[in-house]
């Protein structure tokens, strides 16, 4: 079997866009893969065809082998789209190793250590969240608030004192059971970040996500050294094994939130879990991906041993993109997701779907600003 080609589809979706990679064979098996990268799609589309003469004419199956070819042959490693790229390469190679093989790809990663995937999604509003609950969920993350609501303007004292007082109207909703998490997508200084985590201590919350930029890591030794009672999450914005050894090694966070989209692949966020479980640190994949990318993280989350959460992220174009029936897509219900049986990641594309909702070219977000004009970070 060997690798004939690769098609990448950008799809827009109500909020945001996906990318997805079709990898094909000549035996006729195709893996999927996702490389969604938020406002860098285009990027990504071109670094995957410029990977393209690394693995056509390949074995699919060795994996590692290709991998290594896309990482070190390439002369330039690193950075968030030429990783993103060769993710969602890697993650097509599973699909289709898994289907060559008749089996599962968790399966192939040394079989599952849980019997589902426990999960957590996002809410916007106290009367969101106690919907959630209504619906099943157990856990639920929102973010920092600014103090007028939905604009654009940052200001530290008042978007930390907007937030405590967020979470406490939502803590009062939805009770003492319900892990809840807080997001600052790294907008605040150590010491800010410290009177948030403080601010919020009495809520009980789960963790507190990238209180930091992620720019700096020794920014989050000052937070982790201040006593806060809740668990330090953070790791989106690192990739491979070699973007996390000082934050694992420092023992800088209780939790890291590696996404198998960006940091190398399932392979490479493998071996990242294996590092966390050696300091006794918990694993939350960061998932705010489509469906492929979803899938590819349920498998990784039944084999690490050290798993917190899976992010889950809802939207309905991204469950219509699915091929197949309704009931057999993949999907969080109850907020959990049950192991997949099919071969590979256990999920297909409807093709036409994707091509009848085309890219039309990069959304960028609303900027945020300082009541002064300067730039805020989003």
């Amino acid at each position: 079997m060997r690798i004939t080609g690769i098609t990448t589809f950008i799809m827009e979706s109500p909020g945001r866009e996906y990318l997805f990679v079709k990898v094909q064979t000549d035996d006729g098996i195709y893996g999927w893969g996702e490389g969604t990268l938020e406002m860098k799609q285009g990027t990504v589309a071109a670094a995957i065809r410029d990977l393209q003469g690394f693995i056509i004419g390949e074995d699919p199956t060795r994996i590692d082998y290709l991998w290594q070819r896309m990482y070190r042959h390439g002369f330039w490693r690193g950075g968030e789209a030429i990783l993103t790229a060769v993710s969602a390469i890697e993650m097509a190679l599973w699909d289709i190793t898994g289907k060559a093989f008749g089996q599962p790809v968790y399966r192939l990663l040394g079989g599952a250590v849980r019997d589902y995937i426990p999960c957590y999604t996002h809410f916007g509003s106290v009367d969101q969240a106690r919907a959630l609950v209504a619906d099943g969920w157990t856990a639920l993350k929102s973010g920092l608030r600014l103090k007028d609501g939905g604009g654009r303007t940052f200001e530290e004292t008042s978007a930390i004192a907007a937030t405590a007082e967020f979470y406490e109207a939502t803590r009062a909703a939805v009770g003492p059971d319900v892990a809840l998490m807080c997001d600052v997508h790294g907008r605040l200084r150590p010491a800010a970040a410290i009177r948030l985590g403080r601010s919020l201590d009495r809520f009980g919350l789960a963790f507190l996500e990238e209180a930091v930029p992620p720019d700096n890591v020794q920014a989050l030794r000052r937070v982790r050294e201040s006593g806060l009672s809740m668990d330090l999450a953070t790791g989106e914005r690192a990739f491979t094994k070699w973007g996390y050894r000082e934050l694992i090694e420092g023992q800088l966070v209780d939790v890291i939130q590696p996404d198998l989209c960006h940091d190398g692949g399932i392979k490479e966020t493998l071996k990242i879990a294996a590092m966390a479980e050696v300091h006794e640190i918990l694993v939350a994949p960061h998932n705010p991906n489509g469906p492929v990318g979803t899938a590819a993280s349920v498998h990784l989350a039944a084999v690490i041993p050290n798993l917190a959460i899976l992010e889950y992220a809802q939207s309905p174009t991204r469950d219509a993109c699915q091929a197949g029936p309704e009931s057999d897509r993949l999907t969080a219900r109850n907020g959990r997701i049950a192991l997949p049986t099919k071969p590979g990641l256990g999920i297909d594309l409807d093709e036409s779907f994707l091509t009848a909702n085309p890219y039309t070219g990069v959304k960028l977000w609303p900027g945020i600003f300082h009541a002064d004009g300067g730039v805020a970070d989003v």
